[in-house]
C-alpha cells in the first residue's frame, strides 16, 4: 500500500486520530506530549499514529496535510492542526465541543 493511501486510510477509519512522537502515554516530544494531554482531558477515545515508527509517514504526511510539524490533530477526515492549535482550542472550551460532538457523531470507534 501507497504511503499516502495509508495515511488516508488511517484518516477515513479514525474520527480523531492524533500523528505524534511517541504515544500518549510514553510521548517522545513536548509538543506530542501537550497535545496528547489535552485530548485525553476531553475524556474520549482517539487513535493516535506514533510517526517515530513510521518513517515514510512522517516523510508524507506534511506534504499530503500542507502542514510541516508534527503532531497533527484529524477530526472527521479534517486537519484541525498542530499542538499550538490543539492548545488554544482546549484553553477556549472548543476542542472539548468538538471531540464530544465527534465521538458522538461515531459511537462504534474504538
Amino acid at each position: 500500500m501507497e504511503t499516502i493511501d495509508k495515511i488516508k486510510q488511517q484518516i477515513s477509519e479514525n474520527p480523531i486520530l492524533l500523528f505524534m512522537k511517541g504515544s500518549p502515554k510514553l510521548p517522545s516530544c513536548g509538543f506530542s506530549s501537550q497535545a496528547s494531554q489535552a485530548l485525553m482531558s476531553c475524556g474520549e477515545k482517539f487513535a493516535f499514529v506514533d510517526i517515530l515508527q513510521n518513517p515514510d509517514i512522517r516523510a508524507e504526511l506534511p506534504k499530503f496535510a500542507n502542514w510541516p510539524t508534527f503532531p497533527q490533530l484529524w477530526i472527521d477526515g479534517e486537519l484541525v492542526g498542530g499542538c499550538d492549535i490543539i492548545i488554544e482550542m482546549f484553553q477556549q472550551g472548543e476542542l472539548q465541543t468538538l471531540i464530544k460532538e465527534t465521538a458522538e457523531k461515531y459511537p462504534a470507534a474504538e
